[in-house]
């Protein structure tokens, strides 16, 4: 079996584009993978064109070769473009492979060690009684665990991050009061705040409040992130923009996180994935995979969820308090994951046990998203 051809579709799939990726081979097996650097499509498009370029007539099923020699036939390896570019191929060769031998992917990935996966689902509402409502809803769906979202979260111009910690944490306590003592709470700050900033947020509320704190500030910096451990005792959730075994390493050496919010369309694929997964759980690191994108994402993080031991949750953006994103739109994928109450089931079809319209999205069109460059009240930049 031999690769013919690499097919990018960046297509426009509820509020977002998505960048699906086609793997076609001579004897009729293709493979769907999916890149995961949101607003950015276009970036990826051109280098999966220079990886097309000498993986054609190339063995699908020399899954861990071609991802090396992706990774290392060029001097600038690495970085989130390429490595977004690599996780849609990666993800698609193992689709192949397991049609071509007739077994789930997960099979692929040392067989399955769980039959369902458990799910968080956020409250899109800013903190206060919608967030509430919100958040009693989910629990009444069957949900254990939710991520709420801070105050501000949806502002385009303008934030300000200290105008809404002490709001925040209030209603983080509410939350915590109004659901009890079993529900797991988190909360997501899309790294939007300083240390000291983040170490206000933690201290404004009483321990055991949250269960885990989300990307409360920026990757860049390990010794940042230890700082702030010691200024809170919040278990912390990070990694969803780290592109390699490389950029976990740092924090899964030094004990810095507790749960890795990897994302396979990001990280490399499930074979970078399944080393990050290994490498975590010799540090007590749980799995707790990114998955806001499509359906693809989310089969492919399934398989890896069903087939890692140290797991906790995956995320899911097709719960009932996010309906209007339509990231999973019926049309673009009639044969998709679905949720059962608040868990994935993991599918026994060969491959990643997805189906794309392809004739569909051929006629989707692309539409640029551009994130909101928030400033300051001074006028300066900051995080979105």
């Amino acid at each position: 079996m031999k690769i013919t051809a690499i097919k990018s579709y960046a297509v426009k799939v509820g509020i977002r584009n998505q960048l699906l990726v086609k793997v076609e081979t001579d004897e009729g097996i293709f493979g769907w993978g999916e890149s995961g650097l949101s607003g950015r499509e276009k970036a990826v498009v051109g280098a999966l064109e220079h990886y097309t370029e000498f993986l054609r007539g190339r063995d699908p099923f020399k899954i861990g070769a071609l991802w090396q020699e992706m990774y290392r036939s060029q001097y600038f390896e690495g970085g989130r473009v390429l490595q977004a570019a690599i996780s849609a191929i990666d993800v698609a060769l193992h689709d192949i492979k397991g049609k071509a031998l007739g077994v789930p992917v997960y099979e692929l990935l040392g067989g399955k060690q769980r039959d369902r996966i458990p799910t968080f689902a956020t409250t899109f509402a800013e903190p206060g009684p919608a967030m509430l409502e919100q958040a009693q809803m989910l629990v009444e769906h069957g949900w254990t665990a939710m991520r709420l979202s801070p105050s501000g979260h949806e502002n385009k111009d303008t934030y300000e991050p200290r105008e809404h910690i002490a709001t925040t944490a209030k209603w983080c306590v509410k939350a915590r009061e109004a659901l009890g003592e079993d529900v797991v709470l988190g909360i997501d700050y899309h790294h939007r705040l300083s240390v000291a900033e983040a170490a206000s947020f933690c201290q404004k509320m009483p321990s055991g409040t949250l269960d885990f704190l989300e990307e409360p500030i920026r990757d860049e910096s390990p010794t940042s992130y230890e700082a702030l451990r010691r200024l809170t005792d919040i278990p912390f959730a990070i990694g969803e923009e780290f592109a390699s075994k490389w950029q976990f390493q740092p924090y899964i050496e030094r004990d810095i996180h507790q749960y890795n919010r990897l994302d396979v369309c990001n990280v490399g694929g499930l074979t970078e994935s399944m080393k990050v997964a290994a490498w975590s759980e010799t540090h007590y690191v749980d799995m707790m995979p990114h998955n806001p994108l499509g359906p693809i994402c989310t089969a492919a993080t399934i398989h890896f969820s069903a087939a890692v031991p140290n797991f906790s949750w995956l995320e899911t953006r097709a719960s009932p308090a996010e309906t209007h994103l339509g990231f999973d739109n019926s049309d673009f994928f009639p044969v998709q994951p679905r949720l059962v109450g608040a868990h994935y089931s993991v599918p026994d079809a060969p491959g990643l046990g997805i189906e794309v319209n392809e004739e569909l999205i051929a006629r989707q069109s692309f539409e640029f998203w551009e994130a909101p460059h928030l400033r300051r009240r001074d006028g300066s930049v900051t995080n979105w």
